[in-house]
């Protein structure tokens, strides 16, 4: 009588169940490792920041930087943020910008390289070192500072990052796009100061009826012996005698709903011979904002 074989293909069909049973266990390992990592990559870092929802507070004494990373890079789909300051604390030394995902939190943003941010206590601009330059106007409490990245820079690797204050721009700057994207950031440096982030914020259109001196030199109409650098206008003249006049005009004359403009003074130059007014362009009878700058002594500006 021959022998049967069948407890031999049982025997087989239990270590294939047992190996089976093993794959799955080392499939949802590998998967729960995964989250893990992604988990930790994806968190929002931060030092000496006091983070509540989205309220950040300096927590530090006024010799340490409080700095906070978010946890996302900007992407082409969310590719603008806002911070509004709540309180400018004791100096105002609050900076918004852009950072690598792993940037130290002992630094204020745009201090160190492959980062940027715009500084509200001197309107600065920092790009990737500790010495700034002059690039808007100051913020105070009340004020919302916004920092964006162009779509188009995307799809080149080249981030052009833009600025605004209160929902207008203020200017752009480049600088190479980090492999892991450029993550918004905050920085504080004094006591009471606290801001209100918004991840989600959207920039609103301008309206391009209205007189907004913020980035580029199409915005003026005349331009002589004068030179501009985002909301900013420097004297290129001489100033060594009455002829030697800088002169800039708006291109869009001022109206009903557009009927008032405010200049900042940043340098008085050597005798601060500024006057701001307001002139007819020849041919035709509507005021227009005229601007004269006829001596400066600060040093040309980097654009």
């Amino acid at each position: 009588m021959r022998r049967t074989r069948r407890p031999r293909f049982v025997l087989m069909n239990k270590m294939d169940d047992l190996n089976l049973h093993y794959r799955f266990l080392n499939w949802r390992r590998r998967i729960r490792e995964i989250r893990e990592v992604r988990a930790f990559r994806y968190q929002e870092r931060f030092k000496h920041i006091l983070v509540d929802g989205d309220t950040l507070s300096y927590h530090g004494n006024s010799g340490e930087v409080g700095c906070y990373v978010a946890s996302r890079p900007l992407t082409k789909d969310s590719n603008y943020f806002e911070v509004s300051i709540v309180d400018s604390g004791v100096r105002g030394t609050i900076a918004v910008g852009l950072v690598p995902q792993y940037y130290s939190l002992d630094h204020q943003p745009g201090w160190l390289p492959d980062s940027v941010a715009y500084h509200a206590d001197d309107g600065k601009l920092y790009n990737g070192r500790a010495k700034g330059r002059q690039f808007g106007s100051k913020c105070n409490s009340g004020d919302r500072i916004g920092c964006g990245i162009e779509p188009v820079s995307f799809d080149v690797q080249t981030a052009q990052i833009f600025f605004t204050k209160n929902g207008k721009r203020v200017g752009s700057t480049i600088m190479p796009m980090s492999p892991d994207g450029l993550f918004p950031a905050v920085g504080m440096h004094s006591l009471g100061e606290e801001v209100r982030l918004h991840l989600n914020a959207e920039l609103g259109r301008e309206d391009d009826s209205v007189m907004m001196v913020d980035s580029y030199e199409d915005e003026w109409g005349r331009l002589h012996d004068v030179r501009v650098c985002g909301t900013l206008l420097e004297y290129l003249g001489k100033g060594k005698s009455i002829v030697d006049v800088g002169l800039a005009q708006a291109r869009h004359p001022l109206s009903t709903r557009s009927h008032y403009f405010e200049v900042e003074i940043v340098d008085p130059g050597e005798k601060c011979y500024i006057a701001l007014g307001l002139a007819r362009k020849v041919g035709t009878s509507a005021g227009r904002m005229l601007l004269y700058l006829l001596e400066a002594s600060s040093p040309p500006l980097e654009c």
